[in-house]
Protein backbone atom coordinates (compact mmCIF):
# COMPACT_ATOMS: atom_id res chain seq x y z
CA UNK A 1 0.00 0.00 0.00
CA UNK A 2 1.70 3.15 -1.09
CA UNK A 3 2.34 5.47 1.68
CA UNK A 4 0.19 9.11 2.01
CA UNK A 5 2.39 12.15 2.09
CA UNK A 6 1.60 15.67 2.91
CA UNK A 7 1.49 16.35 -1.00
CA UNK A 8 -1.46 13.51 -0.81
CA UNK A 9 -3.48 15.48 1.95
CA UNK A 10 -2.40 19.21 0.25
CA UNK A 11 -3.79 17.94 -2.99
CA UNK A 12 -7.06 16.11 -1.26
CA UNK A 13 -7.79 20.12 0.10
CA UNK A 14 -6.30 22.04 -2.62
CA UNK A 15 -3.78 23.97 -0.43
CA UNK A 16 0.09 23.93 -0.20
CA UNK A 17 1.91 21.26 1.82
CA UNK A 18 2.65 24.26 4.24
CA UNK A 19 -0.37 24.65 5.40
CA UNK A 20 -0.90 20.59 5.94
CA UNK A 21 2.07 20.25 7.62
CA UNK A 22 0.94 23.75 9.85
CA UNK A 23 -2.62 22.56 10.43
CA UNK A 24 -1.18 19.01 11.70
CA UNK A 25 0.69 20.77 13.99
CA UNK A 26 -1.93 22.82 15.23
CA UNK A 27 -0.48 26.30 14.73
CA UNK A 28 -2.68 29.11 14.83
CA UNK A 29 -1.52 29.91 11.41
CA UNK A 30 -4.27 28.06 9.65
CA UNK A 31 -8.16 28.39 10.63
CA UNK A 32 -9.26 26.01 12.65
CA UNK A 33 -12.33 24.84 10.56
CA UNK A 34 -9.10 24.23 8.36
CA UNK A 35 -6.83 22.68 11.33
CA UNK A 36 -10.31 20.40 12.13
CA UNK A 37 -10.98 19.39 8.69
CA UNK A 38 -7.07 18.17 7.80
CA UNK A 39 -6.43 16.18 10.81
CA UNK A 40 -9.99 14.57 10.54
CA UNK A 41 -8.91 13.30 7.35
CA UNK A 42 -5.22 12.40 8.27
CA UNK A 43 -6.75 10.16 11.25
CA UNK A 44 -8.81 8.79 8.57
CA UNK A 45 -6.58 7.49 6.11
CA UNK A 46 -3.85 6.46 9.01
CA UNK A 47 -1.20 9.29 8.15
CA UNK A 48 1.78 8.85 9.73
CA UNK A 49 4.38 11.50 9.57
CA UNK A 50 7.86 11.17 7.91
CA UNK A 51 9.71 10.72 10.63
CA UNK A 52 13.71 11.28 9.18
CA UNK A 53 12.16 14.42 7.64
CA UNK A 54 10.50 15.43 10.99
CA UNK A 55 13.98 14.96 13.13
CA UNK A 56 15.57 17.58 10.94
CA UNK A 57 14.55 20.20 13.15
CA UNK A 58 16.80 18.82 15.77
CA UNK A 59 19.87 17.58 13.36
CA UNK A 60 22.35 19.07 11.96
CA UNK A 61 24.79 17.92 9.36
CA UNK A 62 26.79 20.97 8.23
CA UNK A 63 25.89 19.40 4.79
CA UNK A 64 24.49 21.60 1.82
CA UNK A 65 22.68 20.51 -1.13
CA UNK A 66 23.67 21.73 -4.08
CA UNK A 67 21.98 21.16 -7.77
CA UNK A 68 23.02 22.69 -10.85
CA UNK A 69 21.91 21.28 -14.67
CA UNK A 70 25.45 20.86 -15.68
CA UNK A 71 28.68 20.31 -14.77
CA UNK A 72 30.51 21.26 -17.75
CA UNK A 73 29.50 24.98 -17.78
CA UNK A 74 31.97 27.55 -17.05
CA UNK A 75 29.79 29.69 -15.35
CA UNK A 76 28.26 26.69 -13.04
CA UNK A 77 31.89 26.09 -12.27
CA UNK A 78 32.42 29.28 -11.19
CA UNK A 79 29.62 29.15 -8.67
CA UNK A 80 30.49 26.24 -6.94
CA UNK A 81 34.13 27.65 -6.18
CA UNK A 82 32.25 30.61 -4.65
CA UNK A 83 30.11 27.94 -2.87
CA UNK A 84 32.80 25.71 -1.66
CA UNK A 85 35.37 28.72 -0.61
CA UNK A 86 32.35 30.06 1.49
CA UNK A 87 31.31 26.96 2.98
CA UNK A 88 34.89 25.91 3.92
CA UNK A 89 35.30 28.68 6.03
CA UNK A 90 32.33 28.22 7.80
CA UNK A 91 33.08 24.89 8.40
CA UNK A 92 30.19 23.50 6.10
CA UNK A 93 30.41 20.52 3.44
CA UNK A 94 29.07 19.84 0.40
CA UNK A 95 26.98 17.85 -1.53
CA UNK A 96 27.05 18.45 -5.56
CA UNK A 97 24.39 16.81 -7.57
CA UNK A 98 23.87 17.30 -11.59
CA UNK A 99 20.48 17.43 -12.90
CA UNK A 100 20.73 17.49 -16.23
CA UNK A 101 18.31 19.80 -17.08
CA UNK A 102 15.59 17.07 -16.19
CA UNK A 103 12.54 17.79 -14.12
CA UNK A 104 12.42 14.17 -12.72
CA UNK A 105 15.91 13.72 -12.28
CA UNK A 106 15.54 17.31 -9.76
CA UNK A 107 12.58 16.05 -7.37
CA UNK A 108 14.71 12.77 -7.01
CA UNK A 109 17.79 14.21 -5.84
CA UNK A 110 15.73 16.89 -3.40
CA UNK A 111 13.51 13.60 -2.13
CA UNK A 112 16.99 11.62 -1.76
CA UNK A 113 18.63 14.84 0.36
CA UNK A 114 15.56 16.02 1.96
CA UNK A 115 15.69 12.29 4.29
CA UNK A 116 18.58 14.40 6.96
CA UNK A 117 21.70 14.27 4.33
CA UNK A 118 21.75 18.09 4.36
CA UNK A 119 20.51 20.90 5.94
CA UNK A 120 19.28 23.07 2.82
CA UNK A 121 19.88 23.55 -0.56
CA UNK A 122 21.90 26.35 -3.19
CA UNK A 123 19.78 25.44 -6.64
CA UNK A 124 19.97 26.49 -10.17
CA UNK A 125 16.61 24.83 -11.79
CA UNK A 126 16.43 22.87 -14.41
CA UNK A 127 15.79 23.56 -17.85
CA UNK A 128 12.19 21.37 -17.28
CA UNK A 129 11.42 23.03 -14.37
CA UNK A 130 12.06 26.31 -15.85
CA UNK A 131 9.65 25.26 -18.53
CA UNK A 132 7.16 23.24 -16.73
CA UNK A 133 6.28 26.16 -13.78
CA UNK A 134 6.06 22.85 -11.44
CA UNK A 135 7.95 23.91 -8.34
CA UNK A 136 6.21 21.55 -5.41
CA UNK A 137 9.45 19.59 -4.71
CA UNK A 138 10.95 23.05 -3.50
CA UNK A 139 7.80 23.98 -1.24
CA UNK A 140 7.95 20.41 0.21
CA UNK A 141 11.41 20.93 0.97
CA UNK A 142 10.65 24.54 2.49
CA UNK A 143 7.52 22.97 4.68
CA UNK A 144 10.14 20.80 6.45
CA UNK A 145 12.33 23.69 7.37
CA UNK A 146 15.23 22.82 4.90
CA UNK A 147 15.92 26.79 3.53
CA UNK A 148 16.78 27.11 -0.24
CA UNK A 149 18.99 29.74 -2.00
CA UNK A 150 18.07 30.06 -5.77
CA UNK A 151 21.11 31.43 -8.22
CA UNK A 152 20.76 32.33 -11.88
CA UNK A 153 17.77 30.49 -13.07
CA UNK A 154 15.62 30.46 -10.08
CA UNK A 155 11.51 30.38 -9.59
CA UNK A 156 9.50 33.62 -9.01
CA UNK A 157 6.74 31.50 -7.34
CA UNK A 158 8.87 29.68 -4.48
CA UNK A 159 9.24 32.07 -1.84
CA UNK A 160 13.58 31.86 -0.90
CA UNK A 161 16.33 33.62 -1.09
CA UNK A 162 17.62 34.56 -4.36
CA UNK A 163 21.01 35.31 -6.04
CA UNK A 164 21.12 36.58 -9.70
CA UNK A 165 22.27 38.89 -12.20
CA UNK A 166 20.14 41.99 -14.19
CA UNK A 167 20.43 40.50 -17.55
CA UNK A 168 17.89 43.20 -19.09
CA UNK A 169 20.24 45.51 -18.22
CA UNK A 170 23.38 43.65 -19.41
CA UNK A 171 21.65 43.09 -22.57
CA UNK A 172 21.04 47.17 -22.81
CA UNK A 173 24.70 47.71 -22.14
CA UNK A 174 25.95 45.33 -24.64
CA UNK A 175 24.26 47.16 -27.29
CA UNK A 176 25.54 50.37 -26.22
CA UNK A 177 29.24 48.82 -25.80
CA UNK A 178 29.25 48.05 -29.55
CA UNK A 179 27.10 51.17 -31.03
CA UNK A 180 30.08 53.25 -29.05
CA UNK A 181 32.67 51.17 -30.22
CA UNK A 182 30.75 52.20 -33.87
CA UNK A 183 28.44 49.73 -35.09
CA UNK A 184 25.33 50.79 -36.47
CA UNK A 185 23.25 47.66 -37.10
CA UNK A 186 23.06 45.43 -34.94
CA UNK A 187 21.32 42.43 -33.83
CA UNK A 188 20.52 39.97 -31.25
CA UNK A 189 21.02 35.97 -31.42
CA UNK A 190 19.55 33.62 -28.79
CA UNK A 191 19.22 29.59 -28.96
CA UNK A 192 17.57 29.38 -25.38
CA UNK A 193 14.40 31.29 -26.31
CA UNK A 194 12.67 29.47 -23.83
CA UNK A 195 14.70 30.47 -20.84
CA UNK A 196 13.97 33.72 -18.46
CA UNK A 197 18.16 34.93 -19.04
CA UNK A 198 17.40 34.85 -22.89
CA UNK A 199 14.23 36.77 -22.59
CA UNK A 200 15.59 39.30 -20.33
CA UNK A 201 18.66 39.88 -22.72
CA UNK A 202 16.35 40.28 -24.96
CA UNK A 203 13.97 42.63 -23.26
CA UNK A 204 17.47 44.52 -22.82
CA UNK A 205 18.76 44.69 -26.49
CA UNK A 206 15.07 46.02 -26.87
CA UNK A 207 16.19 49.10 -24.42
CA UNK A 208 19.18 49.60 -25.70
CA UNK A 209 18.23 50.01 -29.55
CA UNK A 210 15.64 52.23 -28.09
CA UNK A 211 18.28 54.01 -26.38
CA UNK A 212 19.67 54.76 -29.51
CA UNK A 213 16.49 56.75 -30.93
CA UNK A 214 16.41 53.53 -33.55
CA UNK A 215 13.33 51.53 -34.20
CA UNK A 216 13.34 47.46 -33.58
CA UNK A 217 14.28 45.59 -36.94
CA UNK A 218 12.93 42.27 -36.60
CA UNK A 219 14.94 40.44 -39.29
CA UNK A 220 17.77 41.36 -37.11
CA UNK A 221 16.78 39.05 -34.36
CA UNK A 222 16.55 35.67 -34.06
CA UNK A 223 15.62 34.11 -30.46
CA UNK A 224 15.13 30.55 -30.82
CA UNK A 225 15.32 26.72 -29.02
CA UNK A 226 18.48 25.04 -30.85
CA UNK A 227 19.51 22.16 -28.88
CA UNK A 228 22.60 21.62 -30.46
CA UNK A 229 25.48 24.08 -31.30
CA UNK A 230 25.90 21.90 -34.69
CA UNK A 231 23.02 24.13 -35.90
CA UNK A 232 24.21 27.44 -34.50
CA UNK A 233 25.62 28.29 -37.89
CA UNK A 234 22.31 28.01 -39.97
CA UNK A 235 20.20 29.71 -37.17
CA UNK A 236 22.32 32.73 -37.82
CA UNK A 237 22.48 32.62 -41.71
CA UNK A 238 19.11 34.96 -41.83
CA UNK A 239 20.96 37.72 -40.36
CA UNK A 240 24.05 37.67 -43.07
CA UNK A 241 21.77 37.46 -46.23
CA UNK A 242 22.03 41.46 -46.86
CA UNK A 243 25.72 41.28 -45.65
CA UNK A 244 24.69 45.00 -43.40
CA UNK A 245 24.73 43.43 -40.19
CA UNK A 246 28.08 45.06 -38.29
CA UNK A 247 27.13 43.87 -34.96
CA UNK A 248 25.10 41.14 -32.52
CA UNK A 249 24.77 40.68 -29.36
CA UNK A 250 24.93 36.83 -28.62
CA UNK A 251 22.86 34.24 -25.56
CA UNK A 252 26.04 32.23 -24.98
CA UNK A 253 29.84 31.75 -25.97
CA UNK A 254 28.88 29.12 -28.57
CA UNK A 255 26.17 31.35 -30.58
CA UNK A 256 28.83 33.91 -30.63
CA UNK A 257 31.78 31.99 -32.17
CA UNK A 258 29.08 30.72 -34.86
CA UNK A 259 28.15 33.88 -35.80
CA UNK A 260 31.78 35.76 -35.69
CA UNK A 261 32.62 31.82 -38.33
CA UNK A 262 29.99 33.40 -40.53
CA UNK A 263 31.29 36.84 -40.97
CA UNK A 264 34.55 35.77 -41.55
CA UNK A 265 33.84 32.93 -44.02
CA UNK A 266 31.91 36.45 -45.82
CA UNK A 267 35.55 38.21 -45.85
CA UNK A 268 35.01 40.29 -42.85
CA UNK A 269 37.46 41.71 -40.60
CA UNK A 270 36.80 41.05 -36.87
CA UNK A 271 35.85 43.29 -35.25
CA UNK A 272 36.72 45.66 -37.94
CA UNK A 273 34.16 45.63 -40.31
CA UNK A 274 31.79 42.94 -37.51
CA UNK A 275 31.85 42.69 -33.12
CA UNK A 276 30.11 40.42 -31.46
CA UNK A 277 29.80 40.25 -27.73
CA UNK A 278 28.57 36.87 -25.80
CA UNK A 279 27.46 35.68 -22.50
CA UNK A 280 28.98 34.55 -20.41
CA UNK A 281 32.82 34.90 -19.52
CA UNK A 282 33.97 31.11 -19.95
CA UNK A 283 36.92 29.25 -21.59
CA UNK A 284 35.64 29.59 -25.04
CA UNK A 285 35.93 33.33 -25.29
CA UNK A 286 39.49 33.69 -23.91
CA UNK A 287 40.87 30.84 -26.52
CA UNK A 288 38.58 31.79 -29.86
CA UNK A 289 40.52 33.77 -32.45
CA UNK A 290 40.03 36.65 -32.59
CA UNK A 291 39.23 36.42 -28.29
CA UNK A 292 35.72 36.69 -27.77
CA UNK A 293 34.45 40.05 -25.67
CA UNK A 294 31.97 39.26 -23.44
CA UNK A 295 29.35 39.99 -20.23
CA UNK A 296 30.72 38.60 -17.38
CA UNK A 297 28.34 37.69 -14.38
CA UNK A 298 30.87 36.90 -11.58
CA UNK A 299 30.08 33.18 -10.91
CA UNK A 300 32.32 33.23 -8.01
CA UNK A 301 30.64 35.98 -6.45
CA UNK A 302 27.43 34.91 -6.80
CA UNK A 303 28.00 31.58 -5.53
CA UNK A 304 29.76 33.38 -2.86
CA UNK A 305 26.85 35.09 -1.83
CA UNK A 306 24.34 32.55 -2.47
CA UNK A 307 26.41 30.16 0.74
CA UNK A 308 26.67 33.44 2.67
CA UNK A 309 22.68 33.47 2.56
CA UNK A 310 21.69 29.85 3.15
CA UNK A 311 24.42 29.77 6.11
CA UNK A 312 23.00 32.81 7.61
CA UNK A 313 19.82 31.33 7.77
CA UNK A 314 20.95 27.85 8.82
CA UNK A 315 23.00 29.37 11.67
CA UNK A 316 20.59 31.91 12.80
CA UNK A 317 16.74 29.92 12.35
CA UNK A 318 14.78 32.00 15.03
CA UNK A 319 15.60 34.92 12.68
CA UNK A 320 12.68 35.33 10.18
CA UNK A 321 14.06 37.56 7.99
CA UNK A 322 12.23 38.40 4.75
CA UNK A 323 13.36 36.64 1.37
CA UNK A 324 16.07 38.60 -0.65
CA UNK A 325 17.18 38.91 -3.89
CA UNK A 326 20.82 39.56 -4.62
CA UNK A 327 21.62 41.39 -7.45
CA UNK A 328 25.40 40.36 -8.72
CA UNK A 329 26.55 43.46 -11.35
CA UNK A 330 27.79 42.47 -14.65
CA UNK A 331 30.78 43.81 -16.21
CA UNK A 332 31.51 43.77 -19.97
CA UNK A 333 35.52 42.16 -20.71
CA UNK A 334 37.08 43.58 -23.51
CA UNK A 335 38.79 41.83 -25.95
CA UNK A 336 39.11 41.07 -29.78
CA UNK A 337 35.83 40.20 -30.83
CA UNK A 338 34.90 44.16 -30.35
CA UNK A 339 36.71 47.50 -30.91
CA UNK A 340 37.81 49.19 -27.76
CA UNK A 341 34.80 51.99 -26.99
CA UNK A 342 37.95 53.84 -25.17
CA UNK A 343 39.68 53.98 -28.92
CA UNK A 344 36.41 55.27 -30.39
Amino acid sequence: MKKVTLKDIAKKFNVSVSTVSKALKGSEEISKATRDKIKTYAEAINYRPNLNALSLKNRRTKTIGILVPDMLNYFLAQVLKGIEKTAIKHNYKVVICITNDSHNREIEIIEMLSNGSVDGFIISIAEETEISKEFNHFNNALAFNLPIVMFDRVANGVLCDKVITNNRKAGEQAVINLAESGCRKIGFASSNSHLKVSQDLLKGYYDGIHSLGQSIDEKLIIHKKVDHYSDYESMLEPLFEDDAIDGIIASNEGVALAAMKIAQQRGKLIPEDFSTIGFTNGILARHSNPKLTTVSQHGELMGAAAAEMLIERLEHPENKKEFKTKMIKTDIVERNSTKSVKMT
